[in-house]
């Protein structure tokens, strides 16, 4: 067995489509196909794949497939590549990978693998992006509407973005990254492996995946008016530079709130939990990369790094 795509039909037409373009794709079409039914497939999934000895584990689906697959592979030298169909993307759009099942496919075709880091919160891996505050807040409220039966997507998680902003009070919390500290009312602390949230929406401009680093980010709190006219430059950039921002890099973190509350990771919701421990396993997880963008001096991963550096020794979560 040498390629296996898991797929998550809750997309609908777009993971139609998807199935549609992997059996067109000269070089995935003979991919073994694995369709989820419910939390934690996608897992088994990729364990059972890695253990079998399959050389790449496509994840057709949004961030929580790409999550739960990257957590079965953890620890192997079976290579992930993302087609992404979720509603933000945030580690493909870092990535560079199209948004287009066809298009992303064959873009994996012709990229190559590289290690990147994977983060851990409270023994729970993620890819890009895990924290609490008002983003862990929306997310919950965006997959119980799911659940419902509405409409997913980003014009959704925006709406109940607005629906919600107003009346958001922000949390009190102490956090301690390495040496540094932040102690205050925040909207939201992220701990960032990538670079984004998704959507477009860049948290960490420099960040790169292989560092052995995670990029702690308070959004301290302030006036609505503020936070809404500052909110843009996470889409137009220059977001390191509001004064509410502060950014505390370290390998590892604890986070703890005054009262219990909900965070996420990869924008999948949590039990709420008054603390919250933070790390990162350096270079635990193959990822096929774009060629343009694993050699970019200015991308995501430290220019030269190439894919030796990863230790088939990494211990799975």
């Amino acid at each position: 067995m040498r390629d296996v795509a898991i797929l998550n039909p809750r997309a609908g037409l777009a993971a139609e489509r998807a199935r549609a373009a992997l059996e067109r794709s000269p070089r995935w079409r003979h991919a073994e196909v694995r369709v989820t039914t419910g939390p934690g497939e996608a897992r088994r999934f990729a364990q059972e794949a890695a253990a079998a000895g399959a050389e790449h584990v496509l994840s057709i689906g949004g961030d929580g497939t790409a999550n739960e697959i990257a957590w079965g592979l953890l620890g192997s030298r079976t290579i992930l590549g993302l087609v992404p169909m979720g509603s933000g993307n945030g580690l493909a759009r870092t990535l560079g990978i199209p948004l287009r099942p066809a298009r992303a496919l064959a873009a994996l075709a012709e990229a190559v693998p590289r290690a990147m880091d994977v983060g851990m919160v409270n023994g729970r891996p993620f890819l890009n992006v895990a924290g609490a505050g008002f983003d862990a807040e929306i997310g919950v409220a965006f997959h119980e509407h799911g659940r419902r039966g509405g409409r997913r997507g980003i014009l959704t998680y925006v709406r109940l973005s607005l629906a919600r902003s107003l009346a958001y009070r922000a949390e009190s919390w102490v956090l301690a990254a390495g040496a540094q500290r932040f102690e205050g009312r925040a909207l939201v602390v992220a701990f960032v492996n990538g670079r984004q949230y998704g959507a477009g929406a860049v948290l960490v401009p420099g960040a790169r995946l292989d560092d052995g680093l995670l990029d702690m980010v308070v959004i301290e709190d302030a006036p609505f008016y503020e936070l809404a006219w500052n909110a843009t430059r996470l889409f137009l950039g220059g977001i390191e530079r509001f004064r509410r921002y502060r950014h505390l890099p370290a390998s590892t973190a604890v986070l703890i709130a005054a009262r219990a509350v909900h965070h996420h990771r990869d924008g999948e919701p949590e039990a709420a939990a008054t603390r919250l421990e933070a790390s990162v396993v350096p270079r635990a997880l193959r990822i096929l990369v774009p060629r343009a963008t694993a050699e970019d001096p200015l991308g995501p991963f430290l220019p030269g790094a190439g894919q030796t550096a990863f230790s088939s020794g990494q211990s799975s979560a």
